[in-house]
């Protein structure tokens, strides 16, 4: 199965409208999680003491844990996250923030060290920018949680960069990004 984490909150979104061509083009079907329409928040102290508990006990049946337990399960990850502000939108942070569970998508090792227990072999990362997009706050974060802390062993970068600058053609740039997707 394929997961689709949707974090565009614009109607019409040119990142979603790529992604969304990947997702054709993978051509599997896929379940999708639109983030600005779930309630998720960051984790607070109640939050963050009743999760460690519950992994302490090895109880992982609480409803807390149905985010991580989707992104571990997903044959493959698509995440589209427009680039705002050098990073994507805090609720793809929050999202993270909650699927972050040792004992469902990753435990230490003897050596101390993370070891990744996501069955996800790949994870897309699209994304625009209105102007030129700088990946260091968002896409190398998400590749590095990916590939050191997950166990997704490949990521690719798909992105449409200078939307929003005088002289650039928005819709040309838009339909090369997806012209030149190869999943």
């Amino acid at each position: 199965m394929v997961l689709y984490i949707n974090a565009c909150v614009r109607e019409a979104s040119r990142t979603d409208r790529i992604a969304r061509a990947l997702l054709d083009k993978i051509g599997e079907p896929f379940e999708e999680l639109y983030l600005p329409g779930e309630d998720l928040k960051p984790l607070d102290g109640e939050s963050l003491n009743k999760r460690t508990e519950l992994v302490k006990s090895g109880n992982y049946s609480d409803p807390m844990f149905r985010y991580a337990k989707a992104f571990a399960a997903a044959d493959c990850i698509v995440i589209s996250a427009p680039f705002w502000d050098l990073s994507f939108p805090a609720i793809l942070k929050a999202y993270f923030e909650n699927i972050y569970v040792v004992g469902i998508v990753t435990k230490f090792g003897a050596d101390g060290r993370q070891h990744g227990l996501c069955k996800a072999k790949k994870l897309y990362y699209v994304t625009t920018a209105g102007g030129p997009f700088v990946p260091d706050y968002s896409y190398h974060y998400v590749r590095q949680l990916a590939t050191a802390n997950f166990g997704i062993e490949e990521t690719e970068l798909i992105k449409a960069e200078m939307l929003d600058v005088d002289g650039f053609d928005a819709e040309a740039i838009v339909q090369s990004a997806i012209d030149n997707i190869k999943p």
